[in-house]
């Protein structure tokens, strides 16, 4: 099973979602360094700050998959962050947001979860607009990586 597969997969059962509408997954043509720039810099750009960046590869390579270069980048505004986690506390798992990039057959891979669906289980009149912020940011965020040469 190829990694973005196994990692769509993964993805797609921790928010108990089915349909790949409910995913966001672009397509590099840089290679993982620049891309995972590009990413870091257009979240910038977007009023957001990455909040660390984690390794994934390490704990993949000792189940078996071959990669080098597979990580998830958390990004949020610090502000809006503790301000639903304290207010929203079954929002924390999803606190901050994130974007896994990862390297397959010579191109650069990113996926996530659609930040709209998190309206069907935090139906609150007052997060809407947040959700919505986020979605359009994120396609926003993931299109200008897809279109960087």
């Amino acid at each position: 099973m190829k990694l973005a597969h196994a990692f769509t997969l993964l993805l797609a059962l921790w928010l108990n979602a089915a349909s790949a509408d409910e995913l966001l997954m672009i397509r590099s043509s840089q290679n993982f360094e620049d891309a995972m720039t590009t990413l870091q810099a257009t979240i910038a750009e977007h009023g957001y700050k990455v909040t660390r960046v984690q390794r994934v590869d390490v704990g993949l390579e000792a189940k078996g998959y071959k990669t080098d270069r597979y990580r998830i980048v958390f990004y949020g505004k610090p502000g809006e962050i503790e301000m639903l986690a304290a207010k929203y506390p079954k929002l924390i798992p999803y606190l901050p947001q994130s974007v896994a990039i990862f390297a397959e057959e010579g191109n650069t891979i990113l996926t996530t979860a659609r930040p709209a669906l998190l309206e069907q289980f935090y139906p609150e009149p007052e997060l809407k607009p947040i959700f919505d912020r986020w979605e359009k940011d994120l396609v926003e965020i993931m299109d200008d990586v897809r279109e960087a040469k």
